[in-house]
């Protein structure tokens, strides 16, 4: 019975980080590129900090589902949700992954800040190639126009990584001691 309870408050952590990343992805700045528009926002952060906070798989599931949502609601990136559920997994499972590794539960700074770097570039990778590989194969786009393309949305993307690695490495630890002061910090295995 306790595992099943334990299940119940992880769902629920999934439901409420995949919320917090919904709702912070409409914090942003549109960029427009040659080729459509890019954005500078907070959602990769509470992606970030999802794979901190519950690790790799529901992290992931966190990170993908709210920002899947937010494709979801806004016309312009509607097509895309399905990749951004993937890409957004990714980001959040690869920092999950690394700071939960080998036995730790995210308590180092640095294993964290390096697991926040990792999962933000992944993302930002992942993010580029896609939209590369949709100019050049699908939009039968000039090489030089999708090129500048990916080179303008590979800026954006960097400029987002690191402001999300920025955000992530400062609110981990005052997230962490909050939690930790509650019982949801025994049921997510966090002490």
């Amino acid at each position: 019975m306790k595992q099943k309870n334990n299940s119940i408050y992880l769902m629920s952590a999934v439901g409420l980080m995949a919320a917090l990343v919904f709702a912070s992805s409409y914090i942003s700045i549109n960029i427009p590129t040659i080729l459509g528009v890019s954005r500078i926002h907070f959602g990769n952060a509470f992606c970030l900090l999802s794979g901190l906070l519950l690790g790799g798989v529901p992290g992931g599931l966190a990170a993908g589902i709210g920002s899947c949502f937010f494709d979801l609601t806004n016309p312009l990136y509607i097509s895309s949700a399905p990749f951004t559920f993937v890409f957004k997994f990714m980001l959040a499972w690869v920092a999950g992954r690394i700071s939960h590794g080998g036995g730790h539960k995210a308590e180092n700074r640095s294993r964290n800040l390096t697991a926040s770097i990792c999962g933000a570039l992944t993302y930002a990778l992942l993010y580029v190639s896609k939209n590369f590989l949709e100019d050049t194969l699908f939009l039968k786009t000039e090489m030089e126009t999708a090129l500048i393309d990916a080179g303008q949305k590979g800026i954006t993307s960097l400029v987002n990584a690191a402001i999300a690695v920025i955000l992530a490495t400062i609110l981990w630890p005052m997230i962490r001691s909050a939690i930790r002061r509650t019982p949801l910090a025994e049921k997510l295995g966090l002490l």
